[in-house]
């Protein structure tokens, strides 16, 4: 392959980066909350269950928001279910994921688990089977200072204080067949807008008493993914619906290799760049719909479920289980190249994606994988996304590239996919880039507008085996190493990148 230039320039800005780009999320499926960031008696459980070695992981990672209850568990939770002494709660059969809940834990508990590990709260209100009452009953519960009933309850359940939770998800995936209680666009827009309404309210967001110093951080439920039939007229009449109303749109992404390995690798490694075509449609689908409805307000998006999803085991545990081994992906190497691909383009479309969610957090689809009573180890995608969530922080810059290209099944995607970031704080760029070519590339980075640039740090995640792992007994197998730092010469800096490799290289100035 022909060199590779790549140009960024610091004054060509994208967009901030919010670190809520970095979120994740814990749903009741599968090992994911028991035997997952919960498990009672492991030697590694605290006083309240949780386990700190999951806990410890996870941060990590750096993930500071999680996404919780769901999910398809969502759409037919009665969060009245979770809380309470735990002896009373009842059991409870989960339609969505065909399992037993024994509910265990529940809102007070994920609030408890979310201070110990630095996280914010992001919950999801029922939309499905669950009611516009039920919705504003569920911030009071959280959010109301107390003397009503529902407040004075979580006092007595332990939590004196307020969550002051701020994010909340109206519904999940509402658009989908599969959905407990799923609506159409136009019943899913109207009911949206009645929960929204009641829910501010709840929260004191009231007219004629000046702007409030907290307001909710509202979602409402976009398509599913771009196969959709109604994909994206669902969105359009969702948002014409609630536009005043909501601060986010949510968006769902899987992507896949085929098991039986059948399919072009070319498909998926072209992945980063059918992910940008969908955020694009999105982000002008917003823009429609803000100049209908004559708007002032810019609305976001929120890409809370996103990751890979190989589907390479059907389910062979028996139906209604309590936590069953549900969804537990073994992630190879090849895997993590196109997570490290998808991860650039969330930060390359960074002034309108301000929060997403990688799905999931532990043991399901999950960079975390544990063992009851044992241990835990890192996935091979745990890696691009510590090292990417720790050091891409600022803002994203516009690159320009002349990589070559290659042909899927969505299209042109490019060889090297890069994203490149600038925190002005810090003085520190950061460059993420993926080469999918099966051979080596020179690729040349011209940063000359950063003045006197210096390398201080280079990282390199490759491996002779596209199918290789890691596991209980081989924990490291795929890991990223570290490289000699490259010297910057007159704002440019010359890399080789192996064959089907991630890099990520950091400076100071």
């Amino acid at each position: 392959m022909k060199k590779t230039k790549i140009f960024a320039d610091a004054n060509l800005a994208v967009g901030a980066i919010d670190p809520n780009l970095y979120g994740s999320f814990i749903e009741h499926l599968g090992r994911a909350v028991y035997e997952g960031i919960y498990e009672p008696g492991h030697p590694e459980a605290d006083e309240d269950g949780f386990r700190r070695d999951v806990i410890s992981l996870i941060q990590e990672l750096g993930v500071p928001i999680v996404r919780y209850p769901g999910g398809n568990f969502l759409s037919g939770y009665d969060w009245m279910d979770g809380i309470g002494p735990k002896e009373k709660r009842p059991v409870r059969l989960d339609l969505a994921w065909h399992t037993t809940e024994p509910n265990e834990f529940g809102t007070d508990e994920f609030m408890k688990w979310c201070k110990k590990a630095a996280i914010t709260p992001m919950m999801g209100v029922n939309m499905g089977t669950g009611t516009v009452r039920e919705a504003a009953r569920l911030v009071e519960y959280c959010n109301h200072e107390g003397g009503t009933e529902l407040s004075e309850l979580r006092k007595a359940n332990g939590a004196k204080e307020p969550y002051h939770v701020r994010y909340w998800c109206l519904g999940n995936e509402m658009d989908g067949a599969w959905q407990i209680g799923h609506l159409s666009a136009d019943e899913y827009g109207k009911k949206a807008v009645e929960a929204a309404k009641v829910m501010r309210w709840t929260n004191g967001e009231c007219d004629g008493f000046g702007p409030h110093p907290a307001p909710l951080k509202l979602i409402v439920s976009g398509s599913s993914n771009h196969e959709m039939d109604t994909f994206p007229e669902w969105d359009r009449i969702v948002l014409e619906h609630t536009y005043g109303y909501v601060d986010y749109l949510s968006m769902h992404r899987y992507y896949m290799y085929s098991a039986d390995r059948k399919h072009p690798l070319e498909d998926f490694l072209g992945s980063a760049d059918d992910m940008n075509e969908f955020i694009g449609t999105i982000r002008a689908t917003i823009e429609y719909v803000r100049a209908k409805v004559r708007s002032q307000k810019r609305l976001f998006i929120s890409f809370d479920e996103w990751n890979i999803w190989t589907l390479t085991a059907p389910r062979t545990e028996p139906l209604w289980k309590r936590a069953p081994h549900l969804l537990e992906d073994v992630y190879t190497f090849q895997d993590a190249l196109v997570f490290a691909g998808l991860m650039n383009t969330l930060l390359n479309n960074c002034d309108v994606v301000k929060l997403a969610c990688l799905a999931q957090l532990v043991n399901v689809i999950a960079p975390i994988m544990t063992k009851k009573g044992g241990g835990a180890f890192r996935q091979a995608s745990f890696y691009p996304f510590k090292a990417i969530a720790h050091a891409a922080r600022g803002e994203t810059l516009r690159t320009f590239s002349d990589s070559a290209s290659f042909g899927t099944m969505y299209g042109k995607a490019r060889y090297i996919n890069e994203a490149v970031s600038h925190d002005k704080n810090t003085r520190t760029v950061c460059v993420s880039l993926c080469n999918y070519a099966q051979e080596a590339c020179e690729t040349e980075l011209e940063l000359r507008s950063f003045g006197d640039l210096a390398a201080t740090g280079y990282l390199e995640m490759t491996h002779s085996d596209l199918f290789a792992t890691n596991g209980f007994d081989h924990p490291d197998t795929v890991v990223p190493h570290e490289k000699d730092l490259p010297q910057v010469k007159q704002g440019k800096v010359t890399l080789t990148l192996p064959a089907m490799s991630w890099s990520l290289v950091t400076f100071r100035y």
